[in-house]
C-alpha cells in the first residue's frame, strides 16, 4: 500500500511540474504575442519563430539571460555589438551575451540579427511556412542542437502559435474561444474572422459582403495567392458561407479518413468538395480516375483516400 502511495505522489509530483511548465509558457505567450506580432509586420520574421525561439531560448522568460540580461534569445555578443554585455558559460567558459535595457529591444535585436546575409534565404518563404523557417535557421548555424528545428516546430504546434502569423499589428490581438473548437478567433480591427483548421490548412469562412480582395487585406495574404490555394479563377466571386483556405491546400485528406468515401449531395461540386476536406482538386482527379470534364451526380462515391 505504502509502494503504491508513494507511486501515485511521484506521479502527482512530476505531472503537477508539467502542468506548471505549460502554465508559464501560455502566460509567456499571452504577454509577448503583440510584441512578436509587431515584430513580424516591422521586419518580415514570422512570430509563430519569432515565439518559439523565445520559449526555447529564454525558458519561456525564467532563464538567467532572460531574467539578468533581458536577452530572451539567447544571442551572443559577435562583431558589431557595443553594448553592455553578460557572461556565461554556454559551448566554453565566460561567453560573452548581450544585455538589453528592456525585453522590446532584445525582440527588435533579434530581428535585426536574422537580417544578416546568413539567413537572407528565409526571407524568400512565405510567413506561414513555419516549418520552412525552422529548419533553414537550424540549417545556417542559428543553434548547435541538432534537433534545434525539430523543437521550434513541436512548439509551434504545440501551442498553436501559427495562429499569430495571421494576426495584424496596432490592436493589441487578443485571442478568443472558437465555439467551433478548431482555432482561435484573430480579432482585426473592430471586426473579428474566425480563422479555422482543416486537414492542418488554416481557413476562414466568407460572410455576407466579404470578398477575396477584402479576405487579402484582412489576413495579409494576396488576393492572387488566395485564388490559387483555393483553385478559382480571378474573375470567381464568393458566397457567404464558402470556405476560404489561407495557405496551399494539402495533397491528401486526413489520415483519419482513410478507406472512406464521400457521397455527392445536391448542389455539390468537386470544388466545393476539395473544399470541404481542405484537399486540392487534382487529388481527387487521381484518386477516383476522373476525366477532365467530370461533373459529379447526385448519388455517385468519391474515394477520399
Amino acid at each position: 500500500m505504502l509502494k503504491r502511495l508513494s507511486l501515485f505522489i511521484c506521479i502527482f509530483f512530476t505531472f503537477g511540474l508539467r502542468l506548471l511548465a505549460q502554465n508559464g509558457y501560455v502566460e509567456y505567450i499571452e504577454k509577448y504575442k503583440t510584441m512578436a506580432v509587431e515584430q513580424m509586420h516591422r521586419h518580415g520574421v514570422p512570430a509563430s519563430i519569432t515565439m518559439a525561439q523565445a520559449l526555447l531560448e529564454s525558458g519561456a522568460g525564467r532563464s538567467t539571460l532572460a531574467v539578468k540580461a533581458n536577452n530572451h534569445f539567447g544571442i551572443k555578443v559577435g562583431t558589431g555589438w557595443t553594448g553592455p554585455y553578460m557572461l556565461k558559460d554556454d559551448d566554453e567558459r565566460n561567453e560573452r551575451f548581450r544585455k538589453y535595457n528592456d525585453v522590446a529591444h532584445s525582440y527588435e535585436d533579434h530581428s535585426l540579427f536574422l537580417k544578416r546575409p546568413r539567413y537572407a534565404s528565409l526571407f524568400n518563404l512565405h510567413r506561414t511556412d513555419y516549418k520552412g523557417w525552422a529548419k533553414g535557421l537550424k540549417a545556417a548555424g542559428y543553434a548547435t542542437n541538432p534537433a534545434y528545428a525539430t523543437r521550434l516546430i513541436d512548439l509551434i504546434e504545440r501551442f498553436d502559435l501559427a495562429r499569430l502569423d495571421y494576426m495584424t499589428p496596432g490592436e493589441s490581438p487578443r485571442l478568443v474561444a472558437d465555439v467551433s473548437g478548431l482555432a482561435p478567433t484573430a480579432v482585426i480591427g473592430r471586426s473579428e474572422m474566425s480563422v479555422h483548421r482543416c486537414n492542418d490548412n488554416y481557413y476562414v469562412i466568407a460572410s455576407d459582403g466579404d470578398t477575396y480582395a477584402s479576405i487579402s487585406k484582412a489576413m495579409d495574404v494576396s488576393e492572387r495567392k488566395l485564388r490559387r490555394y483555393n483553385e478559382v479563377s480571378k474573375h470567381h466571386q464568393l458566397m457567404p458561407g464558402d470556405v476560404v483556405f489561407l495557405e496551399k491546400k494539402s495533397k491528401k485528406v486526413a489520415k483519419s479518413l482513410k478507406g472512406t468515401f464521400h457521397i455527392v449531395r445536391a448542389g455539390e461540386s468537386l470544388h466545393s468538395i476539395a473544399q470541404t476536406y481542405g484537399v486540392r482538386m487534382k487529388t481527387l482527379y487521381k484518386l477516383n480516375h476522373l476525366p477532365k470534364d467530370y461533373l459529379p451526380s447526385i448519388g455517385a462515391s468519391l474515394k477520399l483516400r
